[in-house]
């Protein structure tokens, strides 16, 4: 068999529910249509860590975050970690990187990338520079596409969100599709590349914050037409005090309707922009004649609040808003089209499925497995998602301690504090979710056919003893099937003394 390119597409923040595919009234995404039309969408698919750098390292080594050893921001890919593009590297794919990074940054891991065109939420990084092309536009033209997202104008303490109109090429979006369209342009030339397969990770900043979007997509969602998700009055009184913490910063229960509104206009527009820019990568695989020896992917590291209990943004907590992401897999003639599968399937089993179809063998150390319906792996009932490294709890009293204990700011002052706290676990089915902190905090049981917004916690519920029961032996089971923790450094000691005198 012809060894096929891999092209994987991957979003920061993306919660699944932003596309109408997984039942949002707003957000049309018809690339992503077309494409799940060409492919599997998988309904219930989760990231094993709700955080960027843990997200990536895991889905590129799949290997759970308290196995690989990235379980902060501050922890990218670590040594001795097996990964996807070594292996690839090994076998002689073209590997390449065109977006946003936060995963490698060692010097032996950025060599196997013939190419790296690396660009962020800001714009571009200035860290590792361009290897294997130059960026199609000029570095004037993508600053000036960037400028509005490094002096953002601000509504209220919690939100900052904007539209602007320069060139589409010159957002990170855009720019991204752009270069994707010459990276395979190159890879198609007669003569180019020979026989040798690509592995592309297209790396999309959006729609993580800042939310800012090209006044073509804002215009497509007027704010006082956005539908508000529900919430429960109250909803946070008795909720775990890690929930109640973020809840303290960013809760807009006192701010108006319409900066929410905005705020999550602005998000839906990043989503549509990015489905044009699927859109556009894949009408130039179909142009090249490419297509049908590429299995793309399309998935994100987690998702946002996007108006979910009253939040933007995201933090430390289980809800289905910022651990279910979407994830369809297409490659013509040889996985189904147009179907849906309902397992439960995580990141971590995005390469095992990549190397399955490829006939490459997956490696023992890799603790995911191929998926089903694309493979003819079973069904799975069940799927996990952790958070932390075992730092000391930021509290409620930590937080009245700030300064300014609400909005961006107390965010950023505690973020590496709350990013390394306790080791809290999350198991779920297609009908339940349990959550587990071992810092004695408060479990969470939520019935998500009844309760689906996870509006209301009901693991003190008599009737629901058994399957708290089996919930608690599954994430046990799973506990022990993949134990070997690796190390994790916590914060340097100036990142707890945030408090003022």
């Amino acid at each position: 068999m012809k060894r096929p390119n891999v092209l994987v597409v991957f979003c920061d923040q993306l919660k699944a529910a932003t596309s109408h595919l997984y039942g949002n009234p707003d957000c049309v995404t018809p690339s992503l249509e077309k494409l799940a039309d060409e492919g599997v969408l998988f309904r219930h698919a989760c990231t094993p860590h709700p955080l960027c750098v843990p997200a990536r390292c895991a889905l590129w080594t799949g290997r759970w975050p308290h196995a690989n050893g990235s379980r902060r921001n501050e922890t990218l890919m670590q040594e001795g970690q097996l990964h996807a593009f070594q292996l690839w590297k090994a076998r002689g794919y073209r590997t390449g990187l065109i977006g946003k990074n936060h995963c490698f940054d060692r010097a032996e891991d950025l060599d196997l990338f013939d190419v790296w065109c690396e660009i962020t939420h800001g714009g571009r990084t200035r860290v590792f520079p361009n290897k294997g092309m130059e960026w199609f536009r000029t570095l004037e033209q993508i600053d000036a596409g960037h400028a509005m997202r490094r002096n953002m104008p601000q509504q209220g303490p919690r939100l900052r969100y904007g539209s602007s109109d320069f060139p589409l090429e010159d957002y990170s979006t855009g720019l991204i599709a752009g270069q994707t369209e010459r990276f395979l342009e190159q890879h198609a030339a007669e003569g180019e590349h020979g026989d040798e397969p690509f592995a592309l990770w297209v790396s999309i900043p959006d729609p993580h914050s800042p939310y800012e979007a090209p006044k073509k997509y804002t215009d497509m969602f007027p704010p006082d037409r956005i539908t508000l998700p529900p919430k429960r009055e109250g909803e946070m009184r008795d909720a775990p005090e890690r929930n109640q913490v973020i809840y303290g910063m960013l809760g807009m229960e006192d701010d108006p309707d319409e900066y929410l509104r905005g705020a999550l206009a602005t998000y839906y527009a990043m989503t549509r922009f990015i489905d044009d820019g699927v859109g556009q990568i894949m009408a130039t695989l179909d142009r090249l004649g490419l297509r049908e020896n590429t299995i793309v992917v399309f998935t994100a590291d987690h998702g946002d609040f996007s108006g979910e209990h009253d939040m933007m943004r995201k933090g430390g907590v289980f809800y289905d808003c910022l651990t279910r992401i979407p994830m369809i897999v297409s490659w013509p003639g040889h996985v189904p089209e147009g179907a849906v599968d309902e397992s439960m399937v995580n990141l971590v089993d995005v390469v095992p499925t990549l190397f399955a179809l490829s006939g490459q063998e997956v490696p023992r150390s890799m603790q995911g497995a191929p998926m089903p319906t694309v493979t003819d792996a079973a069904p799975r009932t069940a799927t996990f998602s952790e958070y932390g490294c075992g730092g000391p709890p930021f509290t409620m009293e930590h937080l009245r301690r700030l300064a300014t204990p609400t909005g961006l700011g107390a965010i950023g002052r505690s973020l590496q504090w709350r990013e390394a706290e306790g080791r809290r676990k999350m198991v779920r089915t297609a009908e339940w979710k349990y959550v587990h902190d071992s810092m004695g905090d408060r479990d969470e049981l939520y019935d998500l056919v009844n309760d689906p917004w996870e509006l209301t916690n009901v693991v003190d519920d008599p009737a629901n003893a058994a399957v708290l029961a089996d919930l608690r032996l599954r994430l046990a089971d799973w506990s022990i099937d993949t134990e070997g923790d690796r190390p994790c450094p916590l914060p340097d000691p100036e990142k707890y003394e945030i408090f003022a005198d």
